[in-house]
């Protein structure tokens, strides 16, 4: 069964990493760098100010220790799973890869897929909408980075799938910890962090965070 699975992820893979071109090289060398989307960060950094104040403070914590989360767990899981990735693996000879990029050893699973779409979670929640079509945007900017990883050579697809499932939780879990965390600081009365937005702590008294609050 594991086998037959392997056979079919890494026949995908070569589908996937056979659309390239120059000018396609170029794009997903670029995009796959974390560097380059730090006007991104900053711009999401500008859009939690502006909703949150000053309690931005605890919301960027939470998100730099899910980011750290992210990227540990991903490190832990390849090294127990040892999968090497498709760069790496002596029976792949057709891969396509760019500018000799070839990753690490082991590729399962997929740091980038795993942080990129935990940000974008942790933000769709906590943000909402600041403008029409963020949270597309967001999930189409996380499918862009997962997708340069297999465009890379770096990566399988399920390498990718199983960076969401981690991520999707991550992100969905933090955000939930930033409103347990507000509701309790509310209910005792702490500054800063007693409260997130419109003078109410963003949860209820489960911890839930409540979209009242947040859209």
């Amino acid at each position: 069964m594991l086998e037959a699975l392997d056979s079919i992820d890494q026949s995908f893979f070569l589908f996937l990493n056979g659309f390239h071109t120059p000018f396609f090289d170029a794009v997903f060398f670029w995009g796959t760098n974390t560097s380059t989307w730090l006007p991104l960060y900053a711009l999401l950094l500008y859009f939690m100010i502006r909703r949150y104040k000053w309690q931005t403070l605890w919301i960027v914590l939470f998100a730099a220790l899910m980011i750290i989360a992210s990227d540990q767990f991903s490190n832990v899981f390849k090294e127990w799973i040892a999968r090497p990735r498709p760069t790496h693996e002596p029976g792949l000879t057709t891969i396509h890869t760019v500018n000799g990029y070839l990753g690490g050893q082991f590729g399962f699973y997929s740091a980038h897929a795993s942080t990129n779409l935990a940000i974008a979670i942790f933000t769709i929640i906590l943000l909402g909408r600041p403008f029409g079509y963020f949270p597309v945007i967001m999930l189409v900017w996380a499918l862009f980075m997962s997708y340069s990883r297999i465009y890379l050579g770096v990566h399988y697809p399920g390498d990718i799938l199983a960076g969401w499932m981690a991520g999707g939780l991550i992100g969905w879990g933090f955000a939930q910890l930033c409103g347990w965390f507000s509701f309790f600081s509310y209910r005792k009365g702490k500054s800063p962090g007693s409260h997130f937005h419109n003078n109410q702590p963003i949860s209820d008294e489960t911890g839930k965070v409540k979209p009242e609050n947040l859209f």
